[in-house]
């Protein structure tokens, strides 16, 4: 069976949040759905000993704007990650769409790099440890530079194939690659991943392809995601029906690899 109950359930933030950290009981985040949770000054969100939390960590929950002071809660807007070199707490949480509360605690067990503002019990995270972790724990970091590789996931059960998508596009710095071997899998890593093309057999071990890519065309943020379906023994009222689904091509194997590479190219504009 499928894992959608991922997909339907719980979101991204969530998901990340529960795979980063094992909190002793569930917090409420700092930050959702890339919106912030204003909390009066002194509100606990985390207990330490005895059940108290130090003036220092609710001083830190505290929204601030100012980029000297506090942990911040996200204020910087989207479009200046780009050339951002240190983030807050706060951000980092934006960037990586977790609770605030979820990268304090992987600051604080080393997870994630960084330094504590001389002075202060502040925590600032340059760029490059930002995205060290993101990287670490499969978070897309196309948000930081909009350059960045385009994100292919390859969904066969056949070895040769994924080694040759492995292979050819690995060693392309346009692109990132994934590889799965059942529907899913492909769920999961779809979820996690955000893929910008997927390369689909219609006939898993688990599932036909078809159901994979209905599912993906129910969710408004895979709109933009585009789906290549391969296989060797669709006939052609199958291949229409899969069109009409919301596949974006249909190739048929064998195929030619570098026609294929032709083909993401012009999906994804590169």
């Amino acid at each position: 069976m499928l894992g959608y109950s991922t997909w339907r359930g719980l979101g991204r933030r969530e998901q990340v949040d529960n795979r980063l950290s094992t909190p002793a009981r569930r917090v409420r985040p700092a930050v959702i759905d890339g919106t912030s949770t204003r909390r009066p000054q002194g509100c606990l969100t985390m207990t330490g000993e005895n059940g108290r939390q130090s003036k220092q960590d609710a001083t830190e929950n505290v929204e601030t704007g100012s980029p000297t002071m506090g942990e911040g809660t996200g204020t910087t807007p989207t479009a200046g990650w780009a050339e951002k070199r240190i983030f807050t707490t706060g951000e980092a949480a934006d960037v990586c769409k977790v609770s605030q509360q979820t990268i304090i605690r992987c600051f604080d067990s080393g997870r994630l790099g960084g330094f504590r503002v001389p002075g202060s019990k502040f925590r600032r995270i340059p760029r490059a440890d930002l995205i060290k972790f993101m990287r670490e724990n499969e978070i897309p970091v196309d948000v930081l530079d909009p350059k960045t590789a385009k994100r292919v996931l390859v969904v066969d059960d056949d070895p040769q194939i994924l080694e040759v998508f492995t292979d050819l596009l690995g060693k392309d710095p346009r692109f990132e690659v994934r590889t799965c071997t059942t529907g899913y899998e492909a769920g999961m890593l779809t979820e996690a991943f955000r893929p910008h093309v997927i390369v689909l057999d219609y006939m898993l071990p688990d599932v036909n392809g078809n159901i994979v890519c209905r599912r993906l065309r129910e969710r408004d943020e895979f709109a933009s995601t585009r789906i290549i379906f391969v296989s060797g023994v669709v006939a052609q009222e199958e291949i229409n029906k899969l069109l009409e689904a919301g596949a974006d091509d249909f190739v048929r194997k064998p195929f030619d690899i570098r026609a294929f590479m032709s083909k993401i190219e012009k999906l994804v504009g590169v």
